[in-house]
C-alpha cells in the first residue's frame, strides 16, 4: 500500500513541489496539504495520513511546528512526524525529537534524501540530518561530573525551567505552564544557563535529553 502523506508548509510553492516530488513515486500518495498548524490538525483527523511532513516555522514560529508534531502524536491515528526546516541549530532538533518527530531534515538537502525520509518515517523507523546530529552530539558531550556539581547549584523553579526547556517549550509556552511572567522565565532562563556554564538553550536542551532516563 502506498504512504499516504500530509504536507504541511505555510508557503504554497513549497507545498507545490513537495506534491510534485512526492507524486513521482509510486509506493507515495499525497493525500492533503495544509497551511498552519490548526488546518492541519483538522486535516490529520479526517485523512488519517501515514507521514505529515511538516515545516518547523509555521508563521515564522518553530513553536508552532513542535506544537503541531507533539498534537499530531496525541491523535487517535497519529501521522509519522517527519520535520523539514531551513535552519541549522541543535535546539529546534532537540524540541523535534522531543515533540515526537520520526525524522528531521534541512531544505537544503536533495529531492531524493526527501523521498527516502518519508519511506522511512512511513516505515516507522527514524530519520535525522546526519549534520545536525552530529553537532548535536558534540554539543552533549563534556565533563558530566562538572555538570551534575552545576546542576547541583540550579533552585528548584531554574529546574523546573530547564525541564521544561529539554521539552522544546519557548520562554512563552514555560511562563504559561509555570504561571509565570514571560520576562521571569527569560530572567530564570538566563541565570541557569550562567549556573551551568553554557551559552546557549541549545546545550540546556541537550543536556536534558542526556540526562532524561529512557
Amino acid at each position: 500500500m502506498a504512504i499516504e502523506v500530509l504536507l504541511v508548509d505555510d508557503h504554497e510553492v513549497v507545498r507545490r513541489g513537495l506534491r510534485d516530488l512526492l507524486g513521482d513515486e509510486p509506493d507515495i500518495t499525497v493525500v492533503a496539504e495544509a497551511g498552519s498548524a490548526d488546518e492541519a490538525l483538522a486535516v490529520a483527523l479526517h485523512v488519517e495520513p501515514d507521514v505529515a511532513v511538516v515545516d518547523m516555522r509555521l508563521g515564522g514560529s518553530e513553536s508552532d511546528g513542535v506544537e503541531l508534531c507533539r498534537n499530531l502524536r496525541a491523535l487517535a491515528s497519529p501521522p509519522q512526524c517527519l520535520v523539514l526546516t531551513a535552519f541549522e541549530h541543535e535546539e529546534a532538533m532537540v524540541a523535534a525529537i522531543r515533540a515526537g518527530a520520526s525524522g528531521y531534515l534541512l531544505k537544503q538537502v536533495r529531492g531524493q534524501d526527501v523521498v527516502h525520509a518519508v519511506r522511512e518515517v512511513g516505515a516507522g523507523r527514524s530519520l535525522l540530518d546526519p549534520v545536525t546530529t552530529a553537532r548535536l552530539l558534540d554539543t552533549m558531550r563534556g565533563d558530566n561530573t562538572a555538570e551534575d556539581d552545576r546542576f547541583a547549584a540550579l533552585s528548584e523553579r531554574e529546574r523546573s525551567v530547564l525541564e521544561l526547556i529539554g521539552q522544546g517549550l519557548s520562554n512563552r509556552e514555560i511562563a504559561q505552564q509555570l504561571f509565570l511572567a514571560e520576562k521571569t522565565v527569560k530572567n530564570y532562563v538566563t541565570s541557569l544557563l550562567g549556573k551551568l556554564g553554557m551559552q546557549r538553550r541549545t546545550q540546556a536542551a541537550a543536556w536534558v535529553a542526556r540526562h532524561t532516563p529512557e
